[in-house]
């Protein structure tokens, strides 16, 4: 690497991933002498960064905070991080003007192919709360640019019960719910709207095909997330029979009742899941207390809930008397 200007620019990029470097290891990356490596070192102390010397057989480089701002090496995604950081901050109000001011900087340095990821990802990915786990960047990239343009896409996706299958669907948006990034779609084999997690996929593919937007079943996407993740199967399931049609159950509860069926007494069957006993008595809790209704599970999963009936029963105080005429 004989270029001056090339090496430094190399150099300050490893100086801002660790934070020290031997020099023994600073000029192997770089295929240098020690005294060019000191040379380069000089040469972004004179461009404002403040590099630390260590002495010794054991010392080394760092990179320290300076007196001012020096220019920043940025990668792909942590450029495109910060810039849909910045739109974020601008659009929730938090120092918008310097937010927009920052941003306008940015992203008129930005190639046209990260203005297209910036915008997708703004635009299509939705917060619903929490962090995200880890996923590849550029698979959030690529189906946030497919739900822009309407482009179908297909991939491999693994269920809860570790069955592979490909699919071919038609994105809408991206979410992130706690530790988990999704995708909400139309499942076009199956006819319907589903949600994947990001995790379980691979073998991405956009196909090119373009299609018309459908129009969700519920008002805000996060809902669908909420719901349950395809052919999701639950440690406790049970089906509550509801006395009322299917058509006000699913009118009532909209895509929360998307499993729900009519039975032979006019009625409607409604199943219900969860990891956990506060998720399985979830839905029963929106249930109006107008409309009768009974619950049929496992022996496993009736116990658990009558020893609930029980133990809430018995938390509540004794009915009040009601007061004697005077």
């Amino acid at each position: 690497m004989s270029d001056p200007t090339t090496r430094a620019l190399r150099l300050l990029s490893l100086l801002q991933t660790h934070r020290s470097w031997p020099g023994r290891e600073l000029r192997e990356r770089l295929g240098v002498s020690d005294r060019t490596l000191r040379r380069d070192i000089d040469r972004l102390r004179e461009l404002g960064y403040e590099v630390h010397a260590r002495p010794g057989v054991d010392g080394g480089y760092q990179l320290a905070a300076g007196t001012r701002l020096p220019p920043l090496l940025l990668d792909d995604d942590e450029a495109v991080a910060i810039a849909v950081g910045l739109r974020v901050a601008a659009v929730q109000g938090l120092g918008e003007h310097t937010a927009l001011s920052a941003l306008v900087k940015l992203e008129q340095m930005l190639p046209a192919h990260l203005r297209r990821r910036v915008s997708a990802l703004q635009e299509y990915a939705v917060a619903a709360g929490g962090r995200g786990m880890s996923v590849d960047p550029d698979l959030i990239a690529e189906l946030a640019l497919a739900c822009r343009d309407h482009e179908r896409v297909r991939f491999a996706y693994v269920s809860g019960l570790d069955v592979e299958s490909t699919r071919n669907v038609e994105p809408h948006t991206l979410v992130s719910n706690g530790p988990r990034w999704y995708l909400v779609c139309w499942d076009v084999d199956r006819a319907g709207w589903r949600t994947f997690r990001l995790d379980r996929m691979s073998r991405l593919l956009r196909t090119g095909a373009r299609f018309t937007a459908r129009e969700l079943p519920v008002e805000d996407a996060t809902e669908m997330v909420f719901v349950s993740d395809t052919e999701a199967s639950y440690p406790l399931e049970a089906v509550i029979h509801l006395d009322q049609p299917l058509e006000e159950t699913r009118r009532a509860f909209g895509v929360w009742a998307r499993g729900a069926t009519a039975n032979d007494s006019g009625g409607s069957d409604w199943p219900v899941g969860g990891p956990s006993l506060a998720d399985l008595l979830y839905g029963p809790g929106w249930i109006p207390l107008d409309v009768a209704w009974t619950v049929s599970a496992t022996p496993e999963v009736t116990d658990l809930l009558a020893r609930f009936a029980r133990r809430l029963t018995d938390a509540l105080p004794p009915p009040s008397e009601p007061p004697s005429p005077s």
